[in-house]
């Protein structure tokens, strides 16, 4: 079994071949579904669950530790992957109750049909005894959803932060090790999952930033030894500062779109700003995602299929929407045929986002002189509005 401090244990489950997240996420390292059990003095305490697929682990473990009373079960998320567990453990220890807030509790009943009876409501900064530790419950809500709360073991100096700070990342090793894969692992986690709500994860920063911390734990992926390596990495990741660089999603039917791509391409180098094309024929979503987190400017690629924008144009642009990244400054580059609307359409679909809108580059048929030209002229526009942000080569 698995110590986190003295009487702090890692009870949860390693997902290792979960390849797919609310159906829609890739998870190219699996997940874990942590779940940690407090023994104190007076009274034990269940932090979260498991999703319900591994059940069965969470009572190994538990019978491991030959656990016969669980008092607590404290719900930091409704989200099933926290709590689906939840009423097996009611059955298994009746006298238990569910410690969370009023939206979560709501949630619970609706989602997992749990009866009243069950529940004790806290409030934020709220204080559950067991003894000779103390658990303080602290709303962190919108990371990433409504009712989601952290809570802080007093003594212990461990913040259960549940998704935030999380990592989709299957490993046996309970802390961090390997800090290069697990930042990349957080940040590919953070990009799908924590951008659209940037502000609020930036105000819950604050909220958690005088509490003395020795040990970070999220509800995903290995624990955090040194919380600096993390809340340094969040409060980047959710500044204002924006990177030199241009991420070109792009599909292409003919061709002609892709010559525009590699020209842009070739011109941004030229002007010294990082330049990451993918192609959405076979892009891993995760990991454009990822690099929105920072790229001062994003150009969609687009053919016109009929009227509008090729389909899977349509998916980038409408994720990027979604994510709500800190990008300054929006292009659109494609080609068509005989006619249609699809800048206005990819337009539309960005309407979500806070930037500055670059002039199209739309042209009829294969790209000619005067074509690549204008994709001349946009890289110009694009290293223009880099310099005036002081932005630097490769970097911020």
């Amino acid at each position: 079994m698995q110590v986190l401090k003295p009487n702090v244990f890692f009870v949860g489950a390693r997902d290792w071949d979960r390849q797919l997240f609310d159906e829609l996420i890739p998870l190219p390292d699996g997940t874990t579904y942590n779940a940690f059990l407090i023994k104190g003095s007076e009274k034990t305490v269940l932090i979260d669950t498991v999703d319900p697929a591994k059940e069965q682990v969470l009572f190994d473990n538990l019978n491991e530790l030959g656990i016969e009373q669980i008092d607590y079960v404290v719900s930091h998320h409704a989200e099933q992957d926290h709590s689906g567990t939840i009423p097996a453990i009611l059955r298994q220890f009746p006298m238990a109750r569910i410690v969370t807030n009023q939206k979560c509790c709501n949630l619970l009943k609706d989602h997992l049909l749990i009866p009243d009876d069950k529940f004790k409501i806290v409030a934020d900064g709220e204080v559950l005894r067991l003894g000779n530790k103390n658990l303080r419950f602290i709303f962190t809500p919108w990371v990433h959803w409504p009712e989601t709360m952290s809570s802080y073991l007093e003594e212990d100096k461990i913040l259960f932060s549940c998704d935030f700070f999380g990592s989709h990342l299957a490993t046996s090793e309970l802390l961090v090790d390997d800090k290069n894969r697990v930042y990349r692992s957080a940040k590919r986690y953070y990009a799908e999952i924590m951008m659209p709500f940037r502000n609020n994860v930036r105000q819950n920063l604050e909220k958690i930033r005088n509490l003395e911390i020795d040990l970070i734990a999220p509800s995903h992926g290995p624990s955090y030894p040194e919380p600096g390596f993390i809340m340094e990495a969040y409060e980047d990741w959710t500044s204002d500062r924006v990177s030199n660089e241009v991420l070109i999603p792009y599909v292409s039917m003919h061709g002609s779109t892709e010559k525009m791509v590699q020209h842009l391409t070739a011109a941004l180098i030229d002007r010294h700003i990082k330049v990451q094309p993918f192609n959405l024929t076979h892009t891993d979503i995760g990991e454009l995602a990822m690099a929105l987190v920072d790229a001062a400017t994003v150009v969609i690629g687009s053919p016109t299929v009929i009227l509008g924008p090729h389909p899977a144009a349509i998916t980038a642009a409408y994720l990027v929407n979604f994510l709500r990244p800190k990008t300054k400054f929006l292009g659109i580059i494609g080609s068509y045929g005989w006619g249609g609307k699809m800048v206005d359409n990819l337009g539309s679909l960005l309407s979500g986002l806070k930037a500055e809108i670059l002039p199209p580059v739309v042209i009829k048929g294969h790209p000619k002189a005067d074509d690549f030209k204008a994709i001349e002229n946009l890289a110009d526009e694009i290293a223009a509005r880099h310099n005036s942000l002081n932005l630097t080569e490769g970097g911020q």
